[in-house]
């Protein structure tokens, strides 16, 4: 496993925010060299999510129904049910955590896949949660790649040299200020 300390995060990319009514959501797209398959197996097996998520589920998310979902690096343990309203393998994946929406999809590129997920997030937090999913979305890249550097998720997110640039440009992007 490579050393997750030696991972420095690139600058902010593939982020967009949009605003519907009260809703504020998050979007990031991603190009990553896998097939549809193996990227799907990522996002869905209980085993994988752990190398990279910031939770881990009590059972596969590829199957629409309720799951639970612990919310990892949480100062006291949080675990909320989770409802998979879609899971269309390997195009598709829709939850709810934490009371947002959550869309995963997943369309073939290349040799790869373009895996764009929606994360409908507080207005205040929008920055802090695409450099989060930055983080988390290239250790998921890594992981699949075969070279693991361990889930950075939570506080340990925060200590990764890189961060709090990573963080100030995506508040800049967004127009928004950075959470502490």
């Amino acid at each position: 496993m490579e050393n997750a300390s030696r991972y420095t995060p690139g600058a902010a990319y593939g982020a967009e925010v949009r605003k519907q009514g009260d809703t504020w959501t998050l979007e990031l797209v991603r190009n990553l060299s896998h097939p549809p398959a193996k990227v799907w197996k990522a996002l869905t097996d209980p085993e994988h999510l752990r190398e990279w998520a910031p939770f881990d589920a009590d059972r596969n998310l590829g199957v629409e129904g309720t799951a639970m979902l612990t919310t990892v690096g949480a100062p006291s343990p949080h675990v909320t049910e989770t409802r998979i309203k879609r899971a269309d393998a390997p195009k598709l994946l829709e939850f709810t955590w934490g009371g947002n929406d959550i869309r995963w999809e997943l369309e073939p590129s290349g040799k790869g896949t373009r895996l764009t997920l929606w994360h409908n997030i507080d207005k205040n937090y929008i920055a802090m949660g695409a450099a989060g999913w930055h983080l988390c979305l290239d250790v998921l890249d890594r992981f699949i790649d075969g070279h693991p550097i361990g889930r950075t998720v939570g506080p340990d997110a925060m200590k990764v040299e890189g961060w709090k640039q990573l963080l100030a440009e995506y508040s800049k992007q967004f127009k928004a200020e950075a959470a502490s």
